[in-house]
Formats: C-alpha cells, structure tokens, sequence
C-alpha cells in the first residue's frame, strides 16, 4: 500500500493549507454575515414601535395583495392554511387558491369548508399556463375575498402562473398550502413597498418551521420546537441561513434568493419578466434571479429586500427519505440557475450581485459539499495509511466543524437575543444540542444528498418529485370530514425550496 501512502501524501502537500484556507474564508463569510444581521436586527427593533403597521392596517390607501395559494393534495391542511390567510390583519387582500389537480379530499373540502360556487370569470391569458382549466369558483360572501381554482396538475409553478393571471391586486404573495402566515405578516412584508414604492419590487419573509407547534382557528398558539432531532436540525439551519443570511443579503442590496414559500413581489414586475419559470427545480431562485438581471438591463434604481419579522410558518421534512429528496432537489436547482445565470458572475454590470453574491453562492453553495465530501475521504483514508499527519487532520477539523459549530451558536444566540420565539428553556437547550448533532453525520449526509441532485443536474436526469407526506398542523381542526392531525395527505408536487 506504499503506492496509496505516497499518493495521499502527494495530495496532502497540496492541498491541506488550501482546504483549511477555504473552511476558514467560508466559515468567516459566514459569520459576517451573521455580524452584519446583527447590526440590522438592533436597528429594525429600536424602530419597531413607530413603523406605522396600525396606521397600514387602518388605511384605504394601501396597496392591494393578492395571496396566491398553489396546493396539491393538501387535505390535511388546507382549511386550516386558507382561513389563516383570510384572518391576516390587512385592509384589502385577496385569496387565491390553485388547486393542481388534487387527488385527495382538497377540492371537495374547499367547496364544502366556503360554500363555493361557480364563478364566470375570464383568465386574462397574460402568462402562458400549461395545465387546462377546470373551473373557477369564489365564496358566495362579499366579505370572504377567496377565489378557488381548479386545474389540471402541472406543478407548482404553472399553478402560480394561474393565479398571477387572475391576480387583481398591486401586489402579489405566494404562500405554500402546508404554511401558517402570522396575523400581520402581509403588514410586515409589504412596508418597504409603502416606504418606497418606486424601487422596491420584491420582498421576502421569514419561513420558520411548524412542527410540534400548536395550531388553533389558523394561528400559532404555542411555539414549540419539533420532537424529531433531524427537525430540530434544519430549525438551526433556517434561522443561520434562511434569516440571518438573507437579512445580511439584504442589507447589502445583493439578495438573489427570497423564499417560494413566502415572498412579496409587484404583479406588474411579474407579468413584465414572465412569471415563474414552469421548466426550472429552483422556480424562487431563478425568479429573483431574472428580476435582478431585468433591473440592471433597464438600469432601474429597484431593490429586492428581505423583512427579518413577518413569518410563515412551514411543515419541515420529519424523515430521512423527504428530506433527501428536498436537498437533491435544492442543491440541483441551485446548480442550474448559477449555470443558467453564469453571464452574472463577477460581471461588474450586475453590482454587488454580481461582485459578491454570486460569488459566494457558487464557492461556498454549490461546490461546499464536493468539498467537504472529498476533505473527509482524503482524511480518513490519509490517517489510515499514515500519509496524513495528525495535527493536520485536526487542524481541519477544527476550522470546518469546530468554527463552523460556533458560528451557527452566534446566529442562534443573535436570533434569541432579537426575537425570542421559543419560551421554554427546554427548547433553547435541545436548540443546543441540535447545533453541535449537526456536524456529527447531519452535515454529510445533505452534503452526500446535495452531491447527487448536482450530479442528477449535470447527467440532465428527469426529475421525479416523488410524495411528500403532510402530517397537519398539531391541535388544528378543520371540517368535520377533513383529514384530521397525524393522518396523512400524499402527492406529487415538489415540497418547498424553504
């Protein structure tokens, strides 16, 4: 085996001091990142009293949002989901549910839970729409803004698409069936389009995860952490990534990324750049993508922001199977919009989006988990035959699990310090511990999904979505023929980006 010793030794002389550099760059990027959440999160909570929220919700002035609801066989959830969007504090909003060709109770429960009836309407025809039509109906009460629409399945996307056709509103919000809105997150989301309505487009949200949380009437009672430690896991994964990380992005004007499950965006702008890409895996990403493109190649002023305080609550993966296929699926539609997108990168046309966020995504995103993969087989296999001094591979230890493992307790103790969410010091301990499991098998296994969904990208293979299974929201209830709480809802349609 002298020939295996020699060769990683070979290797190792190589590139140790550069893999240690990149874990060191990639784990201070972050921590930046984190630093710079920090900053906005201690500005945005010395002016949370005086943000003119009440004043919104009391206006005729406001802008108009039309909540678009894509759902395939969302039967556990879907009362619960849609009368939580119909209860949101917001002085004209609109309801739009697109059922995909349900296979469940969905349609029926919609019908029975609102006392639908048919609606005559047009679709305008303003975005291309794949799936046919099979009809429209709307709640027979003036004061029950809900319009349900009935289609054949052609993905979440084209479902979307539908909806933004039908959409009567200034502006536009997309929101997963399986997702609980706060009561006054369209307050929250849509204030940088009141405070400036020239340059805003878009806008994103919190996406937080629902699990063991209590659910009444469509409102979040008692905010638990999950029961499952994979759950738990991706809890701190959200909160490092999905709302410190935008929120620095954000901050810096170079936000390419607002979540499908919960983002705010000008119809017009939508309608102007297409809608949503029916073809692409990562439908957000390269939504956001294209309105940034098609900012800088109309040289407009506009901005993309992300809103740290309104949340969407969100069912995560609870087993290994469902959330291997989410993060195939993630990191395969990340490759293909940054492969879609490459004119951008390092294009000084395109700002600090191009300069820096771009950057960031395809070094320390899309080639993190190769790297890291290779980094731990080299190592193992080094130390095994003796090629690897030990001093090394704990050098690489420390710097991309032992930094990495602080820098996420940073973001948990940012996030704690400005907004609380879990009450029980119970569940700040298990938020803890799920910091410290996440590197020990977590963190490879995605990095092991995340390298199939790139490879199943490169290999041009079809994309299956498989079934996600929906358990309902904890002490929910819906109508008496709904499918109640630890009953489960299957589909085709592909689970959330976020």
């Amino acid at each position: 085996m002298s020939w295996l010793h020699d060769t990683l030794e070979a290797i190792f002389a190589v590139i140790a001091w550069p893999a240690a550099a990149y874990f060191i760059l990639a784990n201070t990027s972050m921590l930046l990142l984190v630093l710079l959440a920090a900053r906005h999160f201690a500005r945005y909570l010395r002016r949370s009293e005086h943000r003119g929220e009440d004043a919104m919700a009391a206006s005729p002035l406001s802008l108009g949002v039309s909540v678009i609801v894509p759902a395939y066989n969302e039967a556990a959830v879907i009362l619960t989901s849609v009368r939580s969007v119909l209860d949101l504090r917001y002085p004209d909003h609109e309801v739009i549910v697109v059922n995909d060709g349900s296979k469940d109770d969905t349609m029926r429960l919609l019908k029975e839970g609102f006392g639908l009836v048919p609606d005559e309407r047009d679709v305008p025809g303003r975005i291309p729409v794949r799936g046919a039509l099979r009809g429209v109906w709307r709640s027979p009460d003036p004061a029950v803004p809900l319009l349900v629409v009935d289609k054949e399945n052609s993905g979440r996307s084209d479902s979307v698409n539908l909806g933004l056709d039908l959409a009567s509103k200034e502006l536009v919000v997309m929101v997963d069936a399986d997702s609980i809105l706060e009561p006054d997150a369209l307050l929250s989301v849509s204030k940088p389009f009141a405070d400036d309505p020239e340059r805003v487009v878009a806008t994103g949200g919190v996406v937080r995860i629902v699990n063991n949380s209590r659910v009444q009437a469509g409102r979040i009672v008692d905010i638990r952490m999950p029961k499952e430690l994979i759950t738990r896991i991706q809890v701190v994964e959200y909160l490092r990534a999905f709302l410190l990380g935008r929120t620095a992005w954000s901050d810096l004007n170079a936000l390419i990324l607002i979540s499908g499950a919960f983002g705010m965006f000008r119809r017009d702008v939508l309608i102007a750049v297409g809608g949503l890409d029916a073809d692409s895996i990562g439908e957000d990403f390269e939504l956001v993508m294209r309105i940034q493109r098609w900012i800088r190649h109309g040289h407009r002023e506009s901005r993309v922001e992300f809103v740290a305080e309104p949340v969407s609550w969100t069912e995560a993966p609870s087993t290994l199977k469902v959330l291997a296929r989410q993060r195939r699926r993630w990191h395969r539609g990340l490759w293909e919009v940054l492969w879609k997108y490459r004119s951008m990168l390092l294009n000084p046309r395109y700002g600090r989006v191009g300069m820096l966020a771009l950057p960031y995504y395809w070094l320390f995103e899309l080639f993190a988990p190769l790297i890291e993969l290779v980094g731990i087989v080299l190592v193992v296999l080094g130390l095994l035959v003796g090629a690897v001094h030990p001093g090394m591979a704990l050098l690489l230890l420390i710097v991309a699990y032992v930094y990495g493992t602080i820098v996420t307790l940073a973001a948990v103790v940012v996030e704690e310090a400005s907004f609380h969410r879990y009450e029980r010091w119970r569940d700040m301990g298990t938020t803890l511990w799920a910091v410290v499991a996440e590197s020990l098998g977590y963190r490879q296994l995605t990095a092991i999904w995340r390298i199939q969904g790139w490879w199943a990208g490169l290999t041009n293979r079809t994309q299956v979505w498989g079934e996600m299974t929906r358990t309902g929201f904890a002490g929910a209830s819906d109508a008496p023929d709904a499918v109640m709480p630890g009953a489960s809802a299957t589909g085709g349609q592909p689970d959330r980006r976020d």
